[in-house]
C-alpha cells in the first residue's frame, strides 16, 4: 500500500497561523475547501479537518460508519515509532479512546460512575484551598505570569487529589501532561512518565483503598484490568487538566482584554460564568480532536473519504461555523449548543464537564476575589499561544495587580 497522496491545497495542521488567528486560518479553509478540508500532519500524514458544524454532527453520531478503531487507519504502515503524535493517535492503546461497541459503554459508566461519586463540597473546596495556597506564592509581588503560575498548576493539582495521588505526587504530573498534549519531541517521554504515575498509583490502591477515583475503578463491576484502568486514568488527566487550565487562561484572557466584559471585570460571579461560556464558543481550549476512521469508501460535505481515512474533529471550527453562528459578534448569552466537549457516544462524561467547570470557576472566582484590581501587564497583541494543533491556550498571561498579603493557610 502506498501513502495516500496529499490533495491539493492541504494546510499543515502546524505552523504560526494556528498560534495566531486560527479563527481566519478555519474561514479561508471553509472559504477554499468547504466544510470537510485535507490536513496534513507531521511527516505529510493526510488527514481530513471537519470544518462544518452540521458535519461534525453527522460524524460523531455515526460510530459504525465513522469508528473510534484506530486500527482502521490506512497510513498506520508510514508511520515512525518516534512520531510525536502517537500520544494523541495512538495504535493499539487499551484505553476508552478507542474501545467500541458495548464495551465502550460499560467502560464509560465506569469513569462516569467513578467521578460522579466525588462529594462535591469537597471538590469545591480542593480547588478553592488550591488556588488560594498558589495566589500566597505571588500576591504579595504585585505581577505574575497567571498561566505559569496559577492555571497550568491548579487542575492537576485538583484532579490528582481527587484521583487518590498525594499532593507530593500531583505537580510533577504537569510538564509531563504539557509534554505530551503539545505533541512536540517531548511528547513520548511525557506520556511514559505520567503512565508510570498512575500504575504506581494503582499499585498503592491496591494495597490501601481509599474514597478516591482510582479505588472507585478498580473497584467497578465491569471487571477492568489495571492496563485499562490506568489507560483511562491517563485519559482522564490529560483531558481534564490542560483544557481546564486553558479554559481558565482564555476567560481570564478575555475578561481582562474584551471590551464586553472589562467593563464588569470585578462586577460579580456571573460575569465570569458569562465569559467561560463565551470562550467555549469563541475560544474554546479544544480545538482539534483526533479522531474517527472511516470504516469504509463514504461521501462527507462533497467529500470522497477512502476506506480508512483519518478524520479529524474540528471543534474550534465547527462552533465558528457561519451557518450556526450567524452573528458571531453577539455574545452567546449562554447558549450551550457548543460542540467543546465533544459529541455523540464518545463526547466528555457528563460529570468530567461539572468537575471541569467546577475548578476552572472557583479558580477564577478566588483569584478575582483575592486580586479584585488584576490588569494585563502587557499589550494583547503580545500575548501567544502555545503550538498545539490540538489545544489553544496561552504560553503566558503577565498581570499586576495591587501587592496583598499572603493568607498563610487561614481565611
Amino acid at each position: 500500500m502506498t501513502q495516500c497522496p496529499v490533495p491539493h491545497g492541504s494546510v499543515p495542521l502546524s505552523g504560526p497561523r494556528f498560534q495566531t488567528d486560527p479563527v481566519q486560518l478555519y474561514r479561508d479553509m471553509r472559504r477554499d475547501q468547504g466544510s470537510v478540508a485535507p490536513v496534513v500532519l507531521d511527516g505529510d500524514i493526510p488527514a481530513w479537518l471537519i470544518l462544518g458544524y452540521r458535519e461534525l454532527h453527522q460524524v460523531t453520531n455515526d460510530p459504525v460508519l465513522f469508528s473510534r478503531d484506530s486500527d482502521l487507519w490506512n497510513q498506520w504502515e508510514h508511520i515512525p515509532d518516534g512520531w510525536p503524535l502517537l500520544p494523541m493517535i495512538g495504535r493499539k492503546q487499551p484505553s476508552i479512546l478507542y474501545t467500541v461497541g458495548e464495551r465502550h459503554t460499560v467502560r464509560a459508566a465506569m469513569i462516569s460512575n467513578a467521578l460522579e461519586a466525588v462529594d462535591p463540597f469537597a471538590l469545591k473546596r480542593y480547588a478553592e484551598e488550591f488556588a488560594d495556597d498558589l495566589i500566597d506564592g505571588f500576591c504579595s509581588t504585585g505581577r505574575t505570569d497567571i498561566i505559569a503560575a496559577y492555571a497550568m498548576l491548579l487542575p492537576a493539582r485538583v484532579l490528582a487529589k481527587i484521583y487518590g495521588f498525594s499532593d507530593e505526587v500531583g505537580g510533577p504530573l504537569v510538564g509531563a501532561l504539557n509534554d505530551m498534549i503539545d505533541g512536540r519531541e517531548r511528547a513520548l517521554a511525557g506520556q511514559q512518565h505520567l503512565g508510570g504515575a498512575m500504575f504506581q498509583l494503582l499499585a498503592d490502591k491496591h494495597a490501601e483503598p481509599g474514597d478516591d477515583v482510582a479505588t472507585r475503578m478498580l473497584e467497578d463491576p465491569g471487571g477492568f484490568t489495571d492496563e485499562e484502568v490506568a489507560q483511562d486514568l491517563m485519559v482522564m488527566m490529560a483531558a481534564g487538566h490542560q483544557p481546564t487550565a486553558d479554559w481558565m487562561g482564555n476567560s481570564l484572557r478575555l475578561m481582562l482584554t474584551d471590551d464586553r466584559f472589562a467593563a464588569s471585570l470585578s462586577g460579580g460571579r456571573h460575569s465570569v460564568a458569562e465569559a467561560m461560556n463565551e470562550v467555549l464558543w469563541e475560544d474554546t481550549p479544544t480545538q482539534n480532536v483526533a479522531g474517527r476512521w472511516a470504516s469504509r469508501d463514504t461521501h462527507l460535505g462533497g467529500r470522497h473519504i477512502r476506506a480508512g481515512d483519518l478524520l479529524l474533529l474540528g471543534i474550534a471550527a465547527a462552533n465558528g461555523d457561519p451557518q450556526v453562528r450567524t452573528d458571531g459578534s453577539a455574545l452567546t448569552g449562554g447558549n450551550n449548543a457548543f460542540l467543546s466537549f465533544g459529541h455523540g457516544e464518545h463526547r466528555c462524561p457528563f460529570p468530567a464537564q461539572e468537575t471541569a467547570e467546577v475548578i476552572a470557576r472557583t479558580g477564577i472566582e478566588v483569584l478575582l476575589d483575592r486580586l479584585p484590581d488584576v490588569d494585563l501587564a502587557v499589550p494583547e497583541d503580545q500575548l501567544t499561544r502555545r503550538p498545539s494543533p490540538w489545544l489553544r491556550g496561552l504560553t503566558e498571561l503577565p498581570v499586576h495587580f495591587t501587592p496583598t498579603p499572603a493568607l498563610g493557610g487561614q481565611k
